[in-house]
């Protein structure tokens, strides 16, 4: 038998709390227990520690019908590994439990696409997939996942790599099954003000699942949107599934939180469909 990889959480503790008991009920106070729940073909959701950011994650969540699998697309903040790495095998471990990759959907994946690498390095010690885990447990005790991590921006290998995706839930006809989930935080620590427009230009792009429009945005506007390369993965991932349009759910700062304004990242939900 092959030697399973067990990818353990590595900001649990420092994101959020390591212990599932103090984990659960701080997810539960972020909850929006009026939210109705409907299908979405996919979302954007923050990834900062949960005092900051997981009142949007868990508001987001909130009001989607999690669905058994889960393709994971995030930035790779720390540089390791390839520049289009996706875990094809193995289970990763939260303190709410176990999630097992769907190795038969990651390896469709990867037949499809000319840029993604087979590569667990990348995610090791990346919390960007992380801590958006906990979050769908709460909703969802059992699903599985595709990790995927990003170090490149290159618009159309990121466009490839969505319609891999596309390609590859559409051979093995899990159209219905599967939920793309886009991890990527705002402006990093500019004045709220100045955070807010920009951060506002960004969201209308994706809001109208305009790809180029949101590249040009980020750039023009100097946006420190750590993880707008997955969101436009995502896009055109969503796109070839039937997406026309996305949905703010909630958008705030670590300012609204902190109440220092002087320097804050943005936080945003989105729900596309």
């Amino acid at each position: 038998m092959p030697k399973v990889t067990i990818r353990k959480p590595v900001v649990s503790g420092r994101f959020y709390p390591a212990r599932a008991p103090e984990l659960t009920k701080q997810i539960e106070s972020f909850i929006d227990k009026t939210a109705l729940k409907s299908e979405a073909i996919a979302c954007m959701l923050p990834h900062a520690g949960y005092t900051y950011s997981g009142l949007v994650a868990a508001q987001t969540v909130s009001r989607i019908k999690i669905k058994d699998k889960i393709v994971l697309l995030g930035p790779n903040h720390t540089g390791l590994g390839a520049a289009f790495s996706i875990q094809a095998q193995g289970t990763w471990q939260t303190p709410l439990g176990e999630i097992e990759i769907d190795s038969d959907l990651a390896k469709a994946i990867l037949k499809n696409s000319k840029y993604l690498e087979e590569d667990s390095i990348a995610h090791a010690q990346e919390h960007s997939l992380e801590v958006e885990l906990p979050v769908l447990q709460y909703f969802k005790k059992s699903f599985q996942i595709v990790p995927i991590c990003i170090l490149s921006d290159e618009a159309d290998k990121l466009e490839e790599i969505g319609q891999a995706i596309a390609a590859a839930i559409k051979e093995t006809k899990q159209e219905n099954s599967v939920l793309i989930v886009a991890s990527s935080d705002m402006t990093h620590y500019e004045p709220q003000d100045q955070a807010s427009a920009k951060d506002k230009a960004a969201i209308q792009a994706i809001l109208k699942l305009d790809i180029p429009a949101l590249t040009k945005t980020v750039r023009d506007l100097n946006i420190s949107m750590c993880g707008y390369a997955p969101v436009s993965a995502m896009l055109s991932c969503a796109k070839l599934l039937g997406a026309k349009k996305g949905e703010l759910v909630k958008y705030q700062t670590s300012g609204d939180v902190t109440g220092d304004t002087s320097s804050v990242v943005g936080y945003a939900g989105i729900i596309i469909n």
